[in-house]
């Protein structure tokens, strides 16, 4: 499907950098930027709202003097993920910022778009909606949205239970528009692999946090290495919301999620432990499986590019036995 304008002749790779609370700062976004790669990261990643203001300041003129000094490269646009569930105090003020910066890309997630869809509209930027069912997806897309990124199983984070291979298909049946896949993804050839399913471009998160840019903990980062899929624990029992942990960073303090009651609002209150959910406590998607080094982003992106140009080269004949029509 047609890509929104911002991202036209803008990427190296069709792919998203999510937005991951506390390990997406500016050094990464504009890593990724610099690397062909949409950067992104949550709003509340900076403590402040006049931190936030500072982040994107920064951000956009770095990009802008890395663009000065080399006219040929190719510099994606970075976006800025806003929670829009009533809960946030950020909300309004760091909309307000994102509208005084005209921040190009924004992505919206834990609550309904329409209010942020009309803010950025308004100053011509696109916004895509994170969205984990069709239902989801539907109502999105009645708020007018430019996008929508389908999570599907084996994401980081707050991901889907539904297959990739379910979600796209389904969601294709009604939106015509860009869609973004995201759930395991970490290479070229499951980068093509999504556009075959319908996707226009992939969101990639766990697979950065295992880079230098990241402002991953060490220990965080060397676990995503370390660890495979089953080191995943797929639970509500944290966040209130079903999503991804690594069980070596909950068995560390001590915490077995069989003991604790569904849909916990604050671990704090139920456990004996001082260990801070996402701070202590890590999320990482089923892209564990084959993450093996610890790069910068442009190595990374380089080697992605590489494998989703092979890809994309590939092809094979599959020897079909048609049944023989008889009499």
């Amino acid at each position: 499907m047609p890509l929104p304008k911002i991202f036209e002749n803008a990427l190296s790779i069709p792919a998203i950098g999510s937005p991951m609370f506390l390990v997406s700062f500016p050094p990464l976004v504009t890593a990724q930027c610099k690397a062909g790669i949409v950067g992104t990261f949550p709003h509340v990643n900076a403590r402040t709202s006049g931190q936030f203001d500072q982040w994107l300041t920064d951000i956009e003129t770095g990009l802008a003097a890395h663009g000065a000094a080399n006219p040929s490269a190719v510099v994606a646009p970075y976006g800025v993920n806003l929670i829009v569930h009533r809960t946030n105090v950020r909300f309004e003020p760091d909309l307000a910022l994102v509208v005084k910066h005209r921040v190009p890309f924004v992505i919206t997630c834990l609550g309904h778009p329409g209010k942020v869809v009309e803010a950025v509209h308004a100053y011509g930027g696109t916004v895509f909606c994170d969205v984990t069912s069709a239902a989801h997806a539907r109502k999105s897309v009645d708020a007018g949205v430019d996008g929508l990124i389908c999570v599907g199983a084996g994401a980081g984070g707050h991901a889907s239970n539904q297959s990739a291979f379910s979600l796209v298909r389904e969601i294709r049946e009604f939106w015509d528009g860009c869609l973004v896949l995201g759930g395991g993804i970490n290479d070229g050839r499951q980068i093509r692999a999504a556009e075959v399913l319908g996707a226009d471009l992939v969101y990639m998160g766990t697979r950065f946090i295992a880079t230098q840019e990241s402002n991953a903990q060490q220990e965080f980062k060397q676990m995503v290495i370390d660890s495979a899929v089953s080191d995943l624990v797929y639970t509500d029992r944290l966040s209130g919301v079903h999503a991804n942990f690594l069980k070596p960073s909950l068995e560390k303090w001590g915490i077995d999620v069989a003991t604790l009651p569904p849909k916990t609002p604050d671990i704090s209150s139920l456990t004996d432990t001082t260990a801070k959910l996402w701070k202590d406590l890590w999320s990482a998607g089923q892209g564990i499986a084959t993450i093996h080094d610890l790069p910068t982003v442009a190595t990374l992106a380089s080697r992605i590019a590489d494998q989703y140009v092979a890809a994309c080269k590939l092809g094979r004949s599959v020897a079909v036995r048609h049944p023989v029509a008889t009499a």
